[in-house]
């Protein structure tokens, strides 16, 4: 049966903090005290304050402990019950009014639990309102239960006095059993959360991140619930353990608990009706709508969840969305869109810039004798319709997959590629390069929105919204001689011919330079990319290779012309000067959206290791670091790649070199523009898209006029800055 206490009316509001764990010399205020920074000072009622309070049908159970402003109004408190001690601001003949909500300020139809209150509050018919302490000018009206227990952790991982470590809370992100779980704590940013589920096999690595988390927040019992200033909440049943920011605004929740939710002035966190939010951390500007469930979660800044969401067990990234679906296990990167009812996401790593189509299974098909199998993919993920996956997948950067059901595990190392599920010739189909063959509007597109989008205002990490990046560099670099190879296999096969390895590259990359229309004749095969014995059969490779070549070049011109633009230098010379004398090629880690050179990550776990970084302030300010160096980080590996791919050395090519480059940069982003333009066309010239209106006319009021499209002809104009830019510098330094 429930066991129901009973205790002595008079005791009610007191003795928050159980003997045990307050400290000796120490009563139960003096956390209290410490987080009250309202600057107010209080005295006790007088005699006729206490009477106009009685007057108006108020209660306490010793006067003696409400203590008030000397701008306090008596009248202005009405049908209150007081237990324990209350200290009240000014309370002035006001009303307050948000979002058409008007009310007197005061104290109405309520009972006030130990609490403090700032100037000029609005407490309305809110049923139980216990350890609390509230800034100014707040709204609170039609809240069933608003309180705050003495172990409040307010959504972080960590054990207050005397908890054992069964009840910590954890996050089993990437991977439904736990064996990538961590612990969340407010302020954890992408990257901490993506570095704590790498390297699961160095337990001294995990125990400072736990000890990291321990030491940043207090383990003592005793703190109260916060509201901030200009917060409103209306309308709610449950808020337990919450801690609320400043201007903030919660109408309508059902269950709030367990929670930090930041929220300030420049960035107001909003949480709506029917919203259950459990074990969780809010960041700042933060937007949860109409029926969400949340449980075990961390919201990033400026991220939404709406329209009966379900996010469990999962992180995820600032500035991204997901409405009406399920996600479970997941660690999601800045800048994911996941808006359809029927969309399922589970045990994943996703790179961000990502977007989940309607019927997307990205988890469904666990195919272990436990749920333990993992997604992993890069940035630019983006299943189509239906599309399901199986565990383990690995896909590179900006894999777009074609709708269908995937039979086997996928590992598709080509970057912009496009998958596809051939049912009738029962064999997977890969298109390398696809995006630029195929649709730049919409990858440019991206880039470009990702970044107007970005409303954060803490940008500790430099994040990188650019489909030509280090990673996405990196990753062309290793494709190309997986596509040399696979060409040299199907013709070593059509000839009846074995090589080497090492030959086989050679001879693909020699048909594929001086003989490409040979190539496209020829099936080319992949292997080991799907865990199956039916073909993988790659198309367009030929394309896509020299494609490859040419955004890596085009990416090293973009760098140098930034480079020499933003370092004023003004001659050959001087930026010979500059450049650095060696290029070692590296391999680069997406550690939450920011792009970091994979030996720097070493160095910060070396770091950790020794002793030297400490607390995640510290790991925060190697991220703020590395985004200070990144421009030139970014270069080099430009450089390096360029190097790599094509022989080409600036030091040993000359100002001759430098200007090829250029001007080889000019004709691609010249093509790159007239693709952007081409693929968008598309939408105006395919007839079963004009099917639909009577009239040209009708299609342009819909649709708009292709040519009054706002990206195009931003990109149009940047071509035509870009192309005047390197014929200015070609003039300057008298290129050839």
């Amino acid at each position: 049966m429930n066991e129901i206490k009973k205790s002595s009316i008079e005791s009610l509001g007191y003795q928050f903090i159980d003997s045990p764990y307050l400290p000796k010399g120490k009563d139960e205020y003096y956390l209290r005290n410490v987080q009250n920074r309202s600057g107010i000072t209080y005295r006790q009622l007088t005699a006729y304050e206490i009477e106009v309070l009685v007057r108006n049908r108020n209660t306490s159970a010793n006067w003696n402990d409400i203590l008030v402003s000397d701008a306090f109004t008596p009248e202005l408190v009405q049908n209150c019950k007081f237990f324990g001690l209350v200290r009240v601001g000014k309370l002035e003949p006001f009303f307050l009014e948000f979002h058409n909500l008007r009310r007197p300020v005061g104290l109405y139809n309520s009972t006030i639990i130990s609490c403090d209150l700032g100037d000029n509050v609005c407490i309305d018919n809110t049923n139980y309102l216990s350890h609390y302490i509230i800034g100014n000018d707040v709204m609170i009206v039609n809240t069933n239960e608003m309180a705050t227990t003495d172990h409040a952790k307010f959504g972080n991982g960590i054990l207050k006095e005397g908890e054992e470590e069964s009840i910590r809370i954890w996050l089993e992100v990437c991977n439904e059993n736990g064996g990538r779980r961590i612990i969340p704590f407010n302020g954890m940013l992408p990257g901490d959360a993506w570095l704590w589920t790498r390297h699961r096999e160095d337990k001294e690595l995990q125990d400072k991140f736990k000890e990291f988390t321990a030491a940043a927040f207090d383990n003592r019992r005793g703190y109260y619930g916060k509201v901030g200033d200009r917060t409103v909440i209306k309308n709610c049943k449950i808020i337990k353990d919450v801690w609320i920011g400043s201007d903030a605004y919660l109408k309508g929740a059902n269950k709030l608990k367990n929670l930090t939710i930041n929220s300030s002035a420049e960035a107001k966190s909003q949480i709506g009706e029917g919203c259950e939010l459990v074990n969780g951390i809010i960041g700042f500007g933060c937007r949860i709508f109409y029926g969400v469930k949340a449980v075990r979660f961390v919201m990033a800044s400026h991220s939404q969840l709406k329209y009966g969401a379900r996010l469990i067990n999962s992180y995820l990234g600032n500035n991204a969305t997901i409405s009406c679906c399920e996600v479970l296990n997941s660690l999601i990167f800045p800048a994911h869109e996941q808006h359809h009812n029927n969309s399922f996401l589970c045990a994943a790593l996703v790179m961000g810039q990502s977007n989940m189509a309607a019927g997307a299974t990205i988890g469904s098909n666990h195919n272990s004798r436990s749920p333990d199998g993992e997604i992993v993919a890069g940035r630019g993920f983006w299943p189509g319709l239906c599309v399901s996956l199986k565990h383990n997948s690995r896909f590179a950067s900006y894999a777009i997959l074609a709708k269908g059901d995937y039979p086997a595990e996928l590992d598709i190392p080509m970057p912009f590629a496009l998958i596809s599920n051939d049912v009738s010739k029962d064999e997977l189909m890969v298109m390398p390069a696809y995006w630029f063959l195929h649709n730049m509007y919409a990858i440019a597109r991206n880039s470009w929105k990702y970044v107007d989008r970005d409303k954060r205002i803490d940008k500790t990490q430099s994040i990188e919204y650019d489909y030509l990046a280090p990673d996405t560099i990196g990753e062309m670099v290793e494709a190309l001689p997986l596509l040399q190879r696979c060409v040299g296999l199907a013709m070593a096969k059509s000839e009846g011919r074995k090589f080497s390895d090492e030959a086989l590259i050679e001879l693909g990359a020699g048909l594929l330079q001086d003989a490409p229309e040979k190539v496209e004749a020829l099936e080319i095969v992949a292997e080991g990319w799907e865990n199956s014995d039916r073909k993988v059969r790659l198309v367009k490779t030929a394309q896509a290779w020299a494609l490859y070549r040419e955004l890596i070049a085009y990416h090293a011109a973009n760098q140098l012309l930034r480079f020499i633009r933003e370092e004023s230098i003004d001659s050959w010379t001087e930026l010979l000067q500059l450049l650095p004398s060696s290029l070692p090629l590296q391999r680069w880690v997406n550690a939450g959206g920011q792009l970091i050179r994979e030996p720097q990550m070493q160095q910060l776990i070396k770091q950790i290791h020794g002793g030297k970084i400490r607390n995640w302030d510290q790991v925060h300010l190697f991220y703020q670091r590395q985004g200070e160096q990144y421009a030139t980080d970014k270069l080099n590996h430009a450089l390096a790649a360029l190097k790599a791919t094509t022989g080409v050395s600036l030091r040993k090519g000359g100002l001759e070199a430098l200007g090829r480059l250029l001007r080889e940069s000019v004709a691609t982003k010249e093509k790159l523009t007239k693709e952007i333009y081409t693929t968008r066309a598309k939408d105006y010239t395919n007839p079963f898209r004009k099917m639909v209106y009577d009239s040209p006319e009708e299609m342009k009021a819909v649709v708009g006029r292709l040519e009054d499209n706002a990206f195009i002809r931003q990109e149009r104009e940047a071509l035509k800055k870009y192309r005047k830019e390197v014929e200015e510098l070609m003039q300057r330094w008298k290129m050839k």
